[in-house]
């Protein structure tokens, strides 16, 4: 029996009949059109033997991945330092130092607001909204927007890191791959950490580290199944890196050695001042972001002017300011920068970069927190090898240890802080001070600051990623499984009294209602509540009832005991099911009947 008749005649034709059929229904069309249904149609589609293999596909994609975040990386490094050195010379004249960061974020502003509105900021947060909350996809629009952005942005002395970015970017090449090669949603996915690692590797140069921060800060899961992967492309990335730019380590630092037994409590201050260094840090970055985000939409184009003419003005006095700084940061960790001068470069730095960041320049804050930490280890070490200088080695050491504590309070990723410093000095002696520094410093700042700085920049841009507590939480029974569609809701322009009669008339079982607006839900409010306001103020509009903000919400993939806890919280008995994407956008609610039915108990009136 012919082939087609074979297929025809399958009650149940299998996927790889379907995809046979496809091909070669595809063959036989016209010769006009078959080479551009060709190029468009995924690469296992094309080939449907590979389909099977789709494992195999995987392992091999993470070399390639591997090697071209590891090209794009060192691109990265040549175009930052070489095109900063030219356009502000050390030594050159401050107007250089003045004219080129306010032009570069102006001209990069507008860029970014008109072609690639999603290549500001660091990257990471965008990185795990992609794995978390948009399918592992991040268009390569936004790829490309991302790499000559920040390089410009970087090259013109806003002083950001281009680690953050090259997450997203090797990220991006990943996801880019993984769907032109037609694999399925899941394994795009896993791709996300692979592209991740390959970045972090190049960029720091630091293959261990890299993998350890792909499945510690990207994935949240140190048992992850694409471990083999992530080792693989980190693996590539890092020899690519040595291949083009030879054997040398970000930074050049001597020999640890560990003077005195006293200095272990002298790491353990210098963990305090980390903390604290982390907690400003990431208070006065998120707080000057919130206040840039209330402006109007269309004035976004010219906000990171703002950071540029900071940063041009301080530049004017204080040149070491401009750029990462990483020559910087080699100086300090080799006792070359004074006690005033590093004192100065904290401060500053703790001014500048929050603001280039908050106005929406393209740039990471990897570099600034490492840069950060080593002056305020310096300084420290400086003062301690001062008053004892028989029991303490000199500031460099307490300047490395530094970089460890500011990269530990302010990304909250200690484990990789840890074989980061490791990696680069290739020194076991350093690794004991370097826990005690990053532990105290990490205690700290997650004791002022709760929420880590890349959950809360997702959170104001309105992305809910899932927290370390949810994704380690063993919930067989998820809000999808009882979600419904919405059918009760008050608009926000409504009046209390307005809303209450409405409320009153419509026929429901529940004493819960939505508030929305033109961006979707924005509030929950109970008949209490609505019957309070009614007495003290029935004018007053909805939305002034509710935090668009912060709102009791569930996602589709929680738990119903978390759904169950927030009815509880709130006293309520429907809950608005949310996009991990957009926290206004409704994709359905869920109540208290159906949850406690999951549960197998009944209430009385339902018996």
């Amino acid at each position: 029996m012919p082939p087609d008749s074979q297929l025809e005649n399958s009650p149940h034709p299998t996927e790889r009949d379907i995809l046979l059929e496809g091909t070669r229904v595809e063959t036989s069309a016209s010769d006009q059109s078959a080479p551009a249904s060709w190029w468009r149609t995924p690469f296992l589609q094309r080939f449907a033997k590979f389909q099977p293999r789709e494992d195999h596909v995987f392992l091999a994609l993470a070399l390639v991945i591997g090697a071209l975040t590891g090209l794009v990386v060192v691109a990265f490094i040549l175009l930052t330092e070489r095109m900063g050195m030219r356009l502000y010379p050390a030594g050159g004249a401050p107007w250089r130092r003045l004219l080129f960061p306010v032009v570069g974020s102006l001209g990069i502003g507008y860029l970014l607001y008109r072609y690639f509105p999603n290549a500001r900021g660091s990257g990471v947060p965008q990185t795990k909204a992609a794995l978390y909350a948009r399918d592992g996809r991040i268009l390569l629009r936004t790829v490309l927007g991302k790499f000559f952005c920040t390089s410009a942005t970087l090259a013109s002395g806003i002083p950001l890191g281009r680690e953050g970015p090259s997450v997203q970017v090797g990220a991006g090449i990943a996801s880019v791959l993984g769907r032109a090669l037609g694999l399925r949603p899941e394994k795009v996915k896993a791709l996300i950490p692979v592209g991740a690692a390959a970045a972090i590797a190049a960029a720091f140069n630091t293959p261990l580290a890299a993998v350890l921060f792909a499945l510690e800060e990207i994935v949240g899961d140190m048992n992850a199944p694409v471990l083999g992967s992530v080792v693989l492309a980190s693996a590539t990335s890092w020899m690519v890196l040595r291949l083009l730019l030879g054997n040398h380590p970000l930074f050049t630092v001597p020999r640890y050695e560990l003077v005195s037994p006293i200095e272990f409590l002298i790491y353990a201050v210098l963990g305090v001042a980390g903390g604290l260094a982390s907690v400003a840090f990431t208070k006065l970055l998120l707080t000057m972001r919130a206040r840039f985000l209330r402006f109007p939409p269309k004035t976004a184009w010219f906000h990171p002017v703002v950071g540029g003419i900071l940063v041009g003005v301080t530049g004017w006095f204080v040149p070491q300011v401009l750029g990462v700084g990483y020559g910087y940061v080699g100086d300090a960790l080799n006792g070359h920068i004074t006690l005033k001068l590093m004192l100065v470069l904290v401060v500053l730095k703790l001014i500048t970069v929050p603001t280039s960041y908050a106005s929406g320049n393209a740039g990471g804050i990897f570099g600034p927190a490492l840069f950060i930490g080593a002056m305020v280890g310096g300084a420290l070490g400086t003062v301690a090898h001062h008053l004892f200088p028989a029991h303490t080695a000199t500031s460099g050491a307490y300047a490395l240890v530094g970089m460890g504590a500011a990269f530990a309070g302010i990304v909250r990723a200690p484990m990789t802080s840890v074989l980061m410093i490791f990696e680069m000095t290739q020194d076991y002696a350093v690794i004991v001070p370097l826990m005690i520094a990053n532990l105290v410093s990490l205690f700290i700042s997650s004791r002022l600051q709760h929420m880590p700085i890349y959950e809360e920049l997702a959170v104001q841009d309105g992305i809910h990623l899932p927290t370390a507590e949810m994704r380690h939480r063993v919930a067989q029974r998820q809000v999808v499984r009882v979600m419904r569609p919405a059918n009760a809701s008050l608009p926000a322009e409504l009046t209390v009294r307005e809303a209450f009669e409405h409320a009153s008339a419509t026929a429901s079982e529940f004493r819960t209602w939505l508030v929305v607006d033109q961006r979707g839900v924005i509030g929950v409010i109970n008949l209490a509540k609505l019957e309070q306001e009614l007495a003290e103020g029935a004018e007053k509009k909805m939305s002034a009832l509710v935090d668009s903000l912060v709102f009791p919400h569930v996602h589709s993939d929680q738990g119903m005991d978390l759904a169950l806890e927030r009815m509880g919280t709130n006293q309520i008995d429907i809950l608005p099911v949310v996009s991990r994407a957009d926290v206004h956008k409704l994709l359905g609610v869920v109540t208290l009947p159906d949850v406690l039915a999951s549960y197998g108990v009944n209430r009385p009136d339902n018996a």
